[in-house]
């Protein structure tokens, strides 16, 4: 519940004008509503739903809008790039790892239907192509992650985003972000062997025991239905993971570990903004396969201006995917976040100020 006379981010967010599309007038105004309250910048943040964590989103990147698109357009967009148009997979090994996965599926009682191999084939080109851009991933899209974080933050602390002190954030928390990004990686990549694993030994008693192929595929259905939800459990901690191994100092197992207790309670909010940015992103690569990709209609010329609008879609998904996390972050932790008096600084200034001294 928001309390009276003091900030929240929506309070400090949510009254601007909404039809007005001037950035200097948005920053006034956003200053302006944050100081009405008193001499002190008082925050007490409240748990938001996930409509709200959208809301509160938009008037961030309304805030500081060319600080984000700056982002994106310099660590978001050569990923996206990259990544939907397959560049760097190569087809051969894609190929061999389809025809493997098509073996095991024969071999644990599947019938080889049209949907199987689609699967399978889609599954080798997921799992090839995050194998090739990992060296893209674990830099220009960690850097874009921590600049989306230092960008929200500041915002709540009412600060301008520097380049300078960015940097010098990066370079102090850069070695426990990387640290908490192959944790991250480890765990996706052990609940989808997991599932594997556990998908094959189910399918392949159930096809010993006599049990028909299409029974046995409706039963894969429904342990991929489980698997889904433990999936999207895992993907929330370990987004929240990245937000906390920045913004706190702890890194790996102790930082996903951190998520698990931070997000305790407001873990469907975490589930509706993964499944509104999965649906988002299956969408706009969706679109490029069937308009970029496959030529279905004249002759092709059209790519040309849809191939990079697509890209810059679906690295606009990606960026409002990394701000909703922080949002979603700062929301989680409101639970025990007191009101403090005097000007509020940034979780980031904080840590680097508290670090210089030390050393000095």
């Amino acid at each position: 519940m928001e309390v009276g006379g003091v900030n929240s981010p929506r309070n400090m967010l949510d009254h601007s004008k909404e039809g007005s599309e001037n950035t200097h007038i948005e920053k006034e105004i956003f200053e302006l509503e944050s100081s009405q309250n008193g001499g002190g910048y008082n925050y007490q943040f409240h748990s938001m739903n996930a409509l709200e964590i959208l809301r509160e989103t938009v008037r961030i990147l309304r805030y500081n809008s060319s600080g984000f698109m700056i982002i994106a357009a310099l660590f978001i967009c050569p990923v996206s790039a990259v990544l939907m148009s397959n560049l760097l997979v190569n087809q051969y090994v894609v190929k061999k790892f389809t025809v493997r996965l098509l073996l095991v599926a024969k071999t644990s009682g599947f019938p080889l239907k049209p949907f199987i191999k689609q699967s399978c084939q889609r599954f080798a080109e997921t799992a090839v192509s995050s194998a090739m851009c990992f060296p893209l991933f674990i830099t220009l899209s960690l850097l874009s992650k921590a600049a989306v974080i230092y960008c929200v933050d500041s915002a709540y602390s009412r600060k301008t985003a520097d380049v300078f002190k960015f940097f010098v954030i990066i370079h102090k928390i850069w070695r426990r972000l990387v640290l908490t990004y192959v944790w991250m990686c480890m765990v996706i990549v052990g609940c989808v062997t997991t599932f594997f694993v556990f998908l094959v030994a189910v399918c392949s008693t159930l096809s010993v025991i006599g049990f028909s192929p299409d029974l046995v595929v409706y039963a894969a259905i429904l342990l991929g239905l489980v698997f889904s939800v433990v999936f999207a459990n895992a993907t929330v901690v370990c987004n929240i993971g990245i937000v906390i191994s920045v913004l706190e100092d702890v890194l790996g197992p102790q930082a996903l570990l951190r998520s698990c207790v931070l997000i305790k309670g407001q873990t469907q909010v975490g589930l509706l903004i993964f499944l509104g940015s999965t649906i988002g992103m299956a969408f706009v690569e969706g679109l490029f396969e069937h308009r970029v990709k496959t030529l279905s209609y004249g002759d092709g010329s059209s790519r040309i201006w849809e191939g990079p609008l697509l890209v810059i879609m679906y690295s606009f998904v990606v960026l409002i995917d990394s701000m909703m996390s922080t949002v979603f972050y700062f929301s989680c932790r409101s639970y025990g976040m007191q009101a403090a008096d005097g000007e509020c600084q940034s979780i980031l200034e904080t840590m680097t100020t508290a670090e210089s001294m030390g050393i000095q």
